[in-house]
């Protein structure tokens, strides 16, 4: 490990200080064209970001006021009646459930996880994924719905918006939809028989951004919370994400996420989530407690947002579709497939092939790492949304090294 000063980090140029600060870390950077990967630290944030977030550091605030803006920013982006700032889209899940289990009953927020004669969430068993432990950590039970033989080959058909209502019952506390464009039944067909029954809609969206239009679709289609994750294509803080959706259940999660080690009558629930009206008494410190979020990942989050909303995203996909077009001229290979984001996809012999030349480009120093998802398929895929412009040449050279080679 090199040794470094504090003045030698102040004085490094914009461009290299952050390879410098890992450096004395002894961590080396990678190469990252999987995309936004939490195992891979994410993607890097725009200077504009960085410099608000920094700037956010510098003062303290009272958090309920700051969430009280974002409740603002996030609701003109979305349409939503309200919304805050989380630790990701795990903890928005997790507080998303948490306030359809509890609503604003202070007491039923005291008992959480364990949960009261409503503790059941709906889902359809093909949209089951290990993201939904956020619910169970909440204190859910998932009952599932359907058989998707369409995923197993056994036929073509998969849940039923029927199916989900027959589910229903006086246990049921929510439905859970996972957003996907293969997703069954349509979120606007759960809505429909959810909403028949006064049960409400929680929506995975965590990675559902470009098109930017998602930002409002599902809220349009009938969900009643969506989370976001904040550190993907949105360009926040990798430990940030959103839950937005109706004003009732999003005080209901903020209230189980704020500190409230005060006197209760210095509190007050800002007009941004219920007006001045309060629960009977403020509630322990509730079930979201463990998964904070800093003043800095709210500001750095909303100034992203921001951004993002306003690109088009015919520009974005352009923009990302430029990259990659720089790393494929480089290696000579690979084919670029549209979308609301681009892909390089380098297609190999066979399956064998691409997991070996996978493995020998992590093995590189620095060590490279692309999309696995199609590995089983003999295809690599280099996503653009956490490549710097300075790793597009490298990428490129050692790709073409690697597979043409």
């Amino acid at each position: 490990m090199s040794r470094r000063s504090d003045s030698d980090l102040r004085a490094a140029p914009s461009g290299h200080r952050s390879a410098m600060i890992y450096d004395t870390l002894g961590v080396a950077p990678v190469i990252n064209a999987a995309g936004t990967n939490t195992r891979l630290s994410g993607g890097m944030m725009h200077p504009e970001v960085t410099a608000a977030m920094a700037e956010a550091a510098t003062a303290c605030v009272e958090m309920h006021d700051l969430q009280a803006a974002a409740s603002r920013v996030i609701a003109g982006a979305t349409g939503a009646e309200a919304g805050i700032v989380t630790a990701g889209a795990s903890a928005a899940l997790m507080l998303g459930a948490a306030a359809c289990l509890a609503g604003l009953d202070v007491a039923a927020m005291d008992t959480l996880p364990q949960a009261g004669p409503r503790d059941e969430f709906i889902i359809a068993r093909s949209q089951r994924n290990m993201y939904d432990r956020a619910l169970r950590v909440a204190g859910a039970r998932l009952t599932e719905v359907g058989i998707p033989d369409r995923f197993s080959g056994a036929g073509v058909r998969d849940a039923s918006a029927a199916e989900i209502a027959a589910a229903i019952g006086p246990r049921t506390a929510g439905i859970l939809w996972v957003a996907q464009p293969w997703s069954e039944p349509t979120l606007a067909d759960v809505a429909r028989v959810a909403h028949e029954a006064g049960v409400p809609v929680l929506v995975d969206a965590a990675a559902q951004l470009p098109p930017a239009t998602n930002l409002r679709r599902f809220f349009e289609e009938g969900a009643d919370l969506v989370c976001f994750s904040g550190g993907k294509a949105i360009g926040g803080p990798q430990a940030s994400g959103i839950l937005a959706g109706r004003r009732d259940l999003v005080a209901s999660a903020l209230l189980q996420m704020l500190d409230l080690d005060l006197p209760e009558g210095q509190f007050r629930l800002p007009p941004e989530f219920a007006g001045n009206g309060m629960p009977p008494r403020l509630p322990q410190h509730g079930i979201g407690r463990s998964c904070k979020t800093g003043k800095e990942e709210i500001v750095g989050l909303l100034v992203a947002l921001r951004r993002f909303a306003a690109e088009d995203d015919a520009t974005r996909s352009a923009r990302l579709r430029a990259r990659l077009q720089t790393v494929r001229d480089a290696a000579g290979i690979g084919e670029i497939a549209d979308g609301a984001v681009p892909l390089l996809l380098i297609r190999c012999a066979d399956a064998a092939a691409a997991r070996g030349a996978e493995a020998r480009l992590r093995a590189r120093r620095p060590a490279i790492h692309v999309g696995q998802g199609r590995l089983r398929d003999g295809v690599l895929v280099v996503n653009p949304l956490a490549l710097a412009e300075r790793d597009l040449a490298p990428l490129g050279a050692a790709l073409g090294e690697v597979l043409r080679g």
